[in-house]
């Protein structure tokens, strides 16, 4: 699929990619190996405490080792194995 860029830096996505992210209205925009990367996001109102935040990560079933295991990339060892030299 094409999509164009106009005079003024923008960028129309085709329906069908569109049609992938009917909830979405943002994205976050960057670059990585010279490729144009869109990744949706959702707006967490600012009034929003760490309490409301980790609740959601909970219904998600999202927990910090888990997280944690997503940036690093390593595959999970256990709580109390020991650290990797």
């Amino acid at each position: 699929m094409l999509a164009k860029k106009t005079s003024k830096n923008q960028l129309t996505l085709p329906k069908e990619i569109v049609k992938a992210f009917p909830d979405t209205e943002y994205f976050d925009v960057s670059v990585k190996d010279k490729k144009i990367v869109l990744m949706p996001v959702k707006i967490t109102p600012d009034n929003m405490t760490l309490m409301d935040i980790r609740d959601k990560m909970a219904k998600l079933g999202i927990n910090a080792v888990r997280v944690h295991h997503h940036e690093t990339g390593l595959p999970p060892r256990g709580i109390l194995a020991p650290p990797k030299n």
